[in-house]
């Protein structure tokens, strides 16, 4: 490699490297800050209260949501093909969703709602409140777990789950709920309004990006979602002044809301309202406990609200939804509605997503169940399908190759006067006919398709122990090696992406000035930090078609330069052909 190529290689783990410190080293001497501020704080009560005669040294506790009275313990399983819902009395919801075809991290299977002790489908009338008290009943004959309650105006509440049966299987992933008000007095009741609780989402994988940790809600065709950086003091990057307070509630007032979500990287989970007459949405952030090397990973938790309502005596009002807790499959979310597919997020470029996935499972069904392998040959087909216009923006390429000495000259001749060199150089593409931005035309296509795989690969679940090679896990990154003491990962696949990168710049015709060819090695190290620490599919997807572009460079490098004439020439030319065509005509 020459001098410029080790400069590029350097320059981009440099920049890894500082990014590496940029995000970890701040967050760790924050998170070590708070650490002795808590500790400062803990022994100085110990002081006080040891001070005090007869004391009792308090242990500190988090602050229980308000409850009514426990009862014993006791719990119930729904179980379908896919998912078991496991059930608590008194609080009346699903304490956990273990799914039984997904793999966990640390456990045998992925268990949603795992982190806290927010039941989905709870009962509450303030925002992170359960109102407990629920006796449980199940009806085995149809598959059902009951809860009910009378409250001290006479009002019983009941809530009834069960499991749907969906394409003919038994619930899948999504169960029914009943939430049913009777009022047996002989007087009206009247009640505020209520929430039903989405649960809890929180990071599957230590290495799952926390901007997927979100709460999400819609209507009228739209939704609108937030992550757990929401609730982050706002700061100026780098300087670190701060810009605005942390935020410990998100709760908006609407009317109509369908449907509210919490979400991880590849799971979520759905309260969906079979009348969309939501009226409010409320969500929290916590701290799970877990580290992510120097990091705590934070989760994310939220509520449907409903607005007050009256009953008249010997009355009842029923009000259904229908909870989703599973993966974010595109095949299984996009038919339910109102669009519960959105909660996948693919963003800007959803349109493009959507059609990438769909091409990907088709070539994943016959290619050895292999999404790699699926990936590699959506790639090629795509690069191949583009080939007419990569050859004529290498045409183009060289074409400016050709023209250099003469763009040399205009440089040499104008080079304390940059307005005329400008226009000159402007005259000279027009004599010639050549168009000096046709080269990155197929570099402007592809940059629409990369973040339609980013956002695609980013959320499909599908990818989810999928290995290949030495690849692990198609949804992480392919770490082979950590490096002792500053904890830094060696990921293999976005390394050889940059290499392929530089090797396709140093055999690609050399085109404009100096400087602009210094901005092109930078690409590298954008394009390697950008997918360093994401899925190794998207960089296995960014390989491919760089090595295709390669092949297709060496098909087409050692072709000689096009000869250069000036448009006017080549017009009189054509113009001289066609006078001595019409001659010859007449003549006959």
């Amino acid at each position: 490699m020459d001098r410029k190529t080790w400069l590029a290689v350097g320059l981009s783990f440099l920049g890894l490297i500082i990014w590496h410190f940029y995000y970890n080293v701040p967050e760790a001497k924050r998170l070590s800050e708070q650490r002795a501020a808590a500790a400062r704080a803990a022994a100085e009560t110990a002081a006080q209260t040891a001070a005090t005669p007869g004391a009792v040294s308090p242990i500190p506790t988090p602050t229980p949501a308000p409850v009514a009275p426990s009862m014993a313990r006791a719990t119930h399983a729904l179980t379908s093909a896919d998912a078991e819902f496991l059930f608590q009395n008194d609080t009346g919801g699903i304490e956990q969703v273990k799914l039984l075809n997904h793999e966990g991290e640390e456990t045998d299977r992925v268990v949603l709602n795992a982190d806290k002790d927010l039941p989905i489908g709870a009962f509450g009338v303030l925002p992170g409140q359960v109102t407990g008290g629920f006796e449980m009943s199940v009806d085995e004959k149809n598959n059902a777990v009951i809860f009910q309650k009378t409250e001290a105006d006479g009002l019983v509440i009941e809530k009834r789950f069960s499991l749907p049966e969906i394409d003919g299987v038994k619930g899948r992933y999504a169960i029914n709920l009943e939430v049913s008000f009777r009022n047996p007095t002989p007087a009206e009741i009247i009640r505020g309004g209520y929430f039903i609780s989405t649960g809890a989402a929180a990071p599957i994988h230590v290495n799952d990006m926390p901007t997927y940790t979100r709460f999400d809600w819609y209507r009228d065709g739209k939704m609108t979602s937030i992550d757990v950086n929401w609730f982050n003091e706002g700061r100026i990057p780098l300087i670190g002044i701060q810009t605005s307070p942390a935020k410990s509630l998100y709760e908006i007032t609407s009317d109509q809301i369908a449907w509210a979500a919490v979400a991880s990287q590849y799971f979520c989970t759905v309260v969906n309202s079979e009348n969309p007459e939501g009226t409010q949405v409320w969500a929290r952030k916590f701290n799970t406990q877990r580290m992510s090397g120097n990091h705590p990973v934070f989760g994310i938790q939220g509520g449907l609200g409903f607005k007050a309502f009256s009953l008249p005596a010997g009355q009842e009002r029923v009000d259904k939804f229908q909870i989703f807790a599973g993966p974010k499959e595109y095949a299984v979310l996009s038919k339910m509605e109102p669009n519960l597919k959105e909660v996948i997020n693919f963003g800007f470029f959803g349109l493009i997503s959507e059609t990438l996935l769909w091409a990907m499972h088709g070539l994943h069904n016959v290619l050895w169940n292999s999404y790699a392998w699926a990936i590699i040959a959506l790639t090629i087909i795509i690069k191949l399908m583009l080939w007419p216009l990569q050859n004529m923006a290498t045409n183009s390429m060289r074409r400016m190759a050709a023209l250099a000495p003469k763009m040399t000259e205009l440089r040499e001749k104008y080079k304390d006067d940059p307005q005329k060199m400008n226009q000159e150089t402007m005259k000279l593409y027009r004599d010639y006919g050549i168009n000096p931005f046709s080269g990155c035309l197929p570099m402007l296509i592809q940059i629409p398709l990369f973040f339609g795989f980013y956002t695609m690969l980013g959320s499909a679940v599908e990818l989810r122990d999928s290995s290949f090679l030495w690849i692990q896990d198609l949804s992480q990154p392919d770490t082979v090696w950590t490096v002792p003491g500053i904890n830094f990962p060696i990921n293999l696949l976005p390394i050889i992406m940059a290499g392929t990168m530089i090797w396709q710049m140093v055999i690609t015709p050399k085109t404009g000035d100096a400087v602009q060819q210094r901005i092109f090695y930078f690409m590298p190290i954008i394009f390697l930090i950008f997918c360093y620490n994401y899925a190794s599919g998207l960089a296995l997807y960014w390989t491919t078609q760089n090595l295709f572009s390669i092949v297709q460079l060496y098909l087409t490098r050692n072709k000689p330069l096009p000869v250069l004439e000036k448009k006017s020439v080549i017009a009189k030319r054509e113009a001289a052909l066609t006078a001595a065509a019409t001659k010859k005509k007449k003549r006959r």
